[in-house]
Order: structure tokens, then sequence, then C-alpha cells
């Protein structure tokens, strides 16, 4: 039996889930973002406690169909973008329509209909953020994390950064560099 968990995005997120199917007595075969594939059939008492331990956790437990597909979509999206270090070797939107097995056109009115925002905007804010995130490390350079996330150029990525925070990604580093070293003072 397959569910569909909403909020999942990461490892720890996984982790959760195992724990609150184990403390259920429940196995599992796949715990993927977003899924879970169960061996047995779960009883309404086993859904509902399960329901209950995810909320706990800001997870939650899905069974309207649309909403599905969009969680389906995000978790596209965030696996793409925070753990794949593999280019895309067609386009995006054929990417994810083969994946989910719907056309784009639906995905995308649907996605913008649901979230309010674009399934491109919701690209570009999680890209930004795994930028920000890879500024704070401190491990790469801006054109190195340019060619991780597949941007064309340094000045698509910095154009891009500047549009969504109102900051460069330099400027940025700044102001947590300034930070840190006012941690150190204290």
């Amino acid at each position: 039996m397959k569910l569909y968990i909403k909020n999942m995005v990461c490892i720890r997120c996984k982790m959760v889930l195992k724990d609150e199917l184990t403390k259920l007595g429940l196995h599992y075969t796949v715990v993927e973002l977003g899924e879970v594939e169960v061996v047995e059939n779960i009883s309404v008492q086993q859904h509902d406690q399960l329901k209950a331990g995810l909320l706990k956790w800001g997870l939650e437990l899905m069974d309207d169909k649309k909403s599905v597909l969009i969680q389906k979509i995000k978790n596209v999206i965030v696996e793409l973008v925070h753990y794949s270090e593999e280019p895309l070797t067609i386009n995006f939107s054929e990417f994810l329509s083969s994946k989910l097995n719907h056309d784009y056109t639906y995905l995308s009115n649907l996605f913008s209909e649901v979230q309010g925002i674009t399934i491109e905007k919701f690209i570009i804010t999680h890209k930004i953020e795994r930028v920000k995130e890879l500024l704070v490390y401190n491990e790469l350079n801006l054109t190195q994390i340019a060619a991780l996330l597949h941007y064309s150029s340094v000045a698509h990525l910095s154009t891009q950064f500047k549009k969504t925070t109102g900051l460069t990604p330099s400027h940025f580093k700044q102001l947590k560099e300034k930070r840190r070293s006012m941690l150190d003072d204290v």
C-alpha cells in the first residue's frame, strides 16, 4: 500500500516516518521523499495514529489526489535541486512530465492554481535557498556553485539571487561573516 506524505523534504523526515511506522508495527519496503510503500493494509486506527504521529513532526498524511500530485511535483524539484548533481539531459518540463506521467501544462496549471506560484518560481526559490546554504558552508566559490546548480553563468546566478533576496551573493556572504564575527566576540 502506497502512502503519500506532505512536507517531507530531507533525510530526517525519512527517519521520522520510519520511526512512526515502526511504532505502529507497520513494515515498509520503500521510503522516499513524500511517499512510502507499506507492506500491510493499514487499519483506520493505524491510519489515524500515523497521521497524528506525523503531524507532531510537521508532516501530513495526504488523501486528496491533487494534493498528492502537488507534493510529488515538489518532491521532484527538491530532489533535483538539493540532492542531485547530475545535469538534466532534457528540459525540466519534459523531465517532470515523464517522471509523473502527466502533461506538463496540466501539472503547471494545477501547481499554480493550488500553490499560487509557478513551478518555475518554486524551482528558483529552492535554487536560491541552496545557493544560500552553499555560501554559508563556505566550501565552494560562486563559480563552483553556479556550475553545481546548472546556471548558465555566475552572472545569471547573481542576477537571480539579487532579484529573489534583494542582496548580491557577496553581500549575503559578508552579512553572514559579520554575524559570525559578532558571535566570536561574545
